[in-house]
């Protein structure tokens, strides 16, 4: 006799329900809106036309503005990540091995700053950056330099403060990660005669690599997307993707134009991630079959 079709367990379906519908209703439906503004025309005497094109998008991808723009934004997302990973996993490492409650106390302090508004560190690393801030003045006072060094409205600048903001994301991803590791694994290493530099990179690190990716992945995307730090710290001259999609949606009006580079700017992310993930997969897929 033919088996009778297993029956669907709709328990599940009706928890998930509210969940689904928020997310739905707060950010899917909100894209796919962006998406459809992207595809109209925009004249600069009538407004939105209702004639559909894919010129805006074609005009992202040869116009040498657009591309310097999202150029200059995946070097800075790249170049805070590696900031971040190289300051973050030590800094992570020593506060796993701290000792009672100094190691909540710094851990504490470590992310305190994401207690702060990003706008207030901004506008505080502004102050410390500025010609007449305090890291210029006591590099004069010290004599390394002869004139203040132009920090404000430089791509350092914004690097600095972006790293400042997106450390702590680092520094909980791995932290999670950490947490799961096994001690007595570094002590067999060490037992049978590895150093501690060769215990890191071969037992250590390879299982810290999950949280490193997380903490790329977060840190990559919030600084590609970031708009405040760079726009304060930043100035008008030296844009990034969020900046420029902020001008053609309150500058220029152009909201389809500002809806495509919001558009490529998400797809862009979307390709990092899945890409750092599948690097990541076929690694451990060598180490395990090797």
């Amino acid at each position: 006799m033919p088996s009778l079709p297993a029956r669907i367990n709709w328990v599940p379906w009706l928890f998930s329900a509210p969940a689904l519908a928020v997310f739905v209703s707060m950010l899917l439906t909100p894209l796919v809106l962006t998406g459809l503004l992207s595809l109209y025309v925009f004249d600069g005497m009538r407004g939105i036309q209702d004639t559909l094109t894919l010129h805006n998008f074609v005009e992202i991808f040869t116009d040498s503005y657009y591309l310097e723009i999202f150029t200059r934004t995946a070097a800075m997302s790249a170049g805070v990540t590696f900031i971040c990973i190289a300051i973050g996993v030590p800094e992570t490492l020593i506060l796993s091995r701290m000792q009672g409650r100094w190691k909540s106390i710094f851990l504490l302090i470590v992310l305190a700053p994401l207690l702060i508004s990003v706008i207030v560190r901004t506008l505080g690393w502004s102050i410390l950056l500025g010609a007449n801030g305090l890291i210029n003045q006591t590099l004069l006072e010290l004599g390394i330099v002869d004139k203040p060094i132009r920090m404000v409205f430089t791509m350092t600048g914004v690097t600095i403060a972006m790293v400042h903001v997106m450390v702590p994301f680092m520094i909980m991803s791995v932290w999670a990660t950490i947490q799961k590791l096994d001690p007595q694994i570094e002590q067999a290493s060490l037992s049978l005669g590895a150093s501690r530099l060769k215990t890191f990179f071969q037992v250590i690190l390879p299982q810290l690599l999950p949280g490193i990716l997380s903490g790329s992945i977060i840190v990559f995307a919030l600084s590609a997307s970031a708009f405040a730090t760079p726009a304060l710290l930043g100035g008008r001259k030296l844009k990034v993707v969020a900046t420029a999609a902020y001008d053609e949606f309150l500058s220029t009006l152009n909201w389809p134009l500002g809806a495509a580079i919001v558009i490529v700017l998400l797809v862009a992310n979307i390709i990092v991630i899945i890409g750092c993930n599948r690097w990541v997969e076929n690694r451990f897929r060598a180490v395990f079959e090797g």
